[in-house]
């Protein structure tokens, strides 16, 4: 037929019978060498930058904080050990512009043993032996009873006053309260500033915001830290039962596909409408109530994330998500009702493929802990990397000095000219920095360390498709299953994706990568840009975003066709992504109402796990339930362990279900080719089993009107073997 002929010249020419094809060929070359030997470099060089990154770093910059000559206070082995805490000489400074430019307050900083605890001016301190001994304890070594107030004070070695505070984030910030509107710290609102003059204690509150600026961040991932530490075995047992559920799921979906599919698709439904419902139950419960009809715009964002959930507005919002995700989903499932009963008949074909490749099941563990290695590498040598800084000294002055700001040298800097120009000035610890080579290019060893964790990351899912793809191609292909399958199918496709199709991995996991760190890059240049930027620049922005986000997801697509064409034929990348695309469509029919509805079907399977888990967890760990009020942990965030075990559990449950979703597309490229081999002829049989005939049949594509299949033939097949399973 002519128009044929004109659909196979667009999408390239069907497949055709080869009598000596029997599945994955065995017989193969290395693929993508080029690419391959690349890749190897690019690991070298990033074993390379770990190495020089923990020969440079120091993770105690984030953990401990730094004093003003550079030291930790209170690490372990040191002097400072039992100086855990940073005290500020002038905390009033810390309102300087310069406190959110360079991260540190302009004055100088001490490590003591506790915070001051009432007020106190060196020049009433010093008349009193008793008081002057304890306000010792708040300044520089050396300080003797013998020295003059004044020598102190111009020399910077005590502070000119002492405030009651408190230990905040290791550091001792005033104790600041309200007492009748007004101000006050230490239960007064006025305060000697040790110069003669009274001043009153909301001076304090600049200095304070300025300097909890920089350490914000730093509190809230203590706390969420802590929260770890109190809550990781019910995460750990959390994350078991996860696994557990994904797993029994997937054993009761290989033996009752049809019951199990019509159980998650009705549990799904109910889970989320008890997720509205509870939604409006908080929402109602909090009227009336003082604070509650706040918007979150006027309450901008808190550290104390549980400040959200007693807003109405909160609740609403939860609500209305949950109830579009409920009508998106109903919606799918009207339209598709036909759809869904052949995927189902494909989900139970997937079932009885891997009842012969059991132990494919377990594959996910393996691509687990490969991922965990990746991501355990890059943290820490992203941690290393942010701390390999040297530390930066500058002077700092109460009056005007031309050397304001410049670095200095603290060993010798009593003994240098600026300290000579500007008697009055201090060589103070500022930030972490350095001028040699290495820190000049530290932002390129960082922007390495990301983009080799992208590819290192999307090499080890690939391999993960590669090596299923092949397990499940090797069951298809078989003409008497089991018997003609290798006897350990998924190590064979793994030693066979390892030893010739390194370079293709690479390849692919390349190609997707680049997308993603320019992804990332127009995000950080999103971020940067958002203060300034106009209304084109940010729909320019927006385009670009949505653009690459698109091209990401095509990739992504072509990358996992591509494999499965890899792991059958043994060819390289390009050859085998141009092969796979042109088969898709070829059935693109098939592909968009098939394929893609069985994607769905399974994707409510990962709601229904995390939905289960979100919920259980919510209840425990918020503690609303009384049986668990002993139980749970008590938690600055209890949200902390809920969304790790949702994010957890997803990963988890998508980690199963992955294995499943190959199966599928495996079989469904298997399935497209053998209808351009083969014709269902005794010379020509085909290796379907009549079941998965009988579903995919139904959905006719361009490709099974091939001129030289007899259509009687092609309407009623008559399948050389069936599948014993079937």
């Amino acid at each position: 037929m002519p128009e044929d002929d004109e659909y196979f010249g667009k999408n390239g020419e069907p497949r055709k019978y080869d009598p000596a094809f029997k599945g994955p060929i065995h017989n193969r070359g290395c693929t993508d060498i080029v690419c391959c030997i690349l890749f190897i470099i690019a690991i070298l060089g990033y074993i390379a930058v770990g190495i020089l990154a923990w020969s440079q770093g120091d993770p105690r910059k984030v953990i401990y904080p730094t004093d003003s000559r550079g030291q930790f206070c209170g690490q372990a082995g040191t002097p400072l050990e039992n100086k855990p805490l940073l005290f500020y000489f002038n905390i009033m400074k810390c309102a300087s512009p310069m406190v959110l430019l360079e991260f540190q307050c302009p004055t100088t900083q001490m490590c003591v043993e506790k915070c001051p605890e009432k007020f106190m001016t060196l020049a009433k301190a010093y008349i009193n032996r008793n008081d002057f001994d304890y306000y010792k304890s708040f300044c520089k070594e050396g300080v003797t009873n013998t020295m003059s107030m004044p020598e102190l004070l111009k020399f910077g070695l005590c502070p000119a006053m002492l405030t009651p505070s408190k230990p905040f984030t290791r550091r001792c910030f005033p104790a600041l309260g309200q007492k009748g509107g007004v101000i006050t710290v230490g239960n007064n609102s006025h305060f000697d500033d040790g110069s003669g003059n009274m001043r009153d204690a909301k001076d304090l509150i600049d200095g304070v915001k300025n300097a909890t600026v920089v350490i914000e961040a730093r509190q809230v991932v203590m706390k969420i830290f802590e929260d770890y530490t109190q809550s990781w075995y019910w995460i750990l047992l959390g994350l078991v039962i996860a696994m557990l559920t994904s797993l029994l799921f997937i054993i009761l979906l290989r033996f009752l596909a049809g019951i199990m599919v019509w159980v998650m698709i009705i549990l799904v439904i109910l889970v989320i409408g008890y997720g509205i419902f509870h939604c409006y139950m908080e929402y109602a419960a909090l009227k009336g109530e003082a604070g509650s009809n706040v918007t979150l715009q006027q309450l901008g964002f808190q550290t104390d994330f549980t400040v959200y959930l007693q807003i109405r507005q909160t609740w609403l919002a939860f609500m209305i998500i949950l109830a579009i995700l409920e009508v998106i989903i109903i919606l799918l499932l009207i339209f598709l009702r036909k759809r869904i009963l052949i995927a189902i008949a494909l989900i139970k074909e997937a079932s009885r493929a891997i009842g012969h490749v059991m132990c494919s099941l377990l594959y996910p563990l393996f691509t687990f802990v490969l991922l965990a290695m990746v991501i355990a590498y890059w943290a820490v040598t992203a941690v290393f990397l942010s701390t390999s800084n040297e530390p930066i000294y500058k002077v700092v002055n109460e009056t005007a000095c031309e050397h304001s700001r410049t670095t200095c040298d603290p060993a010798n800097y009593t003994t240098s000219p600026m300290k000579t120009q500007c008697p009055d000035s201090e060589c103070l610890f500022a930030f972490y920095g350095g001028e040699t080579v290495y820190h000049k290019y530290l932002i390129g060893l960082q922007f390495y360390n990301v983009f080799l964790f992208f590819w290192c990351a999307n090499f080890v899912t690939a391999l993960g498709q590669m090596t299923l793809a092949g397990a499940f191609a090797s069951y298809y292909w078989a003409f008497v299953k089991p018997d003609d399958m290798p006897a350990f199918p998924v190590f064979s496709s793994l030693g066979r994706s390892l030893r010739y199709h390194t370079g293709t991995l690479a390849f692919g996991s390349l190609l997707l990568s680049i997308i993603q760190i320019i992804r990332v890059l127009l995000e950080y240049l999103d971020h940067k840009l958002k203060g300034a930027q106009n209304k084109f620049t940010k729909f320019l922005l927006c385009c670009l975003k949505c653009c690459f986000w698109c091209l990401e997801k095509f990739i992504k697509f072509l990358n996992r066709n591509a494999y499965i064409m890899v792991a059958i034929y043994g060819k390289n990348f390009c050859t085998a992504a141009r092969d796979a695309f042109f088969l898709l469509m070829r059935n693109m029919i098939r592909v968009a109402i098939l394929d893609k509805v069985t994607d769905f079907l399974l994707f409510l399977g990962k709601l229904l796990i995390v939905g289960l888990v979100g919920i259980f967890s919510f209840f425990f760990f918020s503690g609303r339930v009384k049986a668990f009020e002993n139980t749970a942990p008590h938690l600055h965030y209890y949200w902390v362990p809920i969304l790790t075990l949702v994010v957890g559990s997803y990963l988890i449950a998508h980690g199963f279900f992955s294995v499943y979703a190959m199966c599928v597309d495996t079989l469904f490229l298997c399935f497209c080719e053998d209808l351009e081999r083969n014709d269902g002829s005794a010379a020509r049989p085909y290796y379907m089993s009549s079941t998965l005939h009988e579903i995919l049949w139904k959905d006719p594509s361009p490709s099974s009107a091939q001129p030289q299949h007899d259509k009687d033939v092609r309407l009623k097949p008559q399948p050389a073997q069936e599948d014993n399973t079937a």
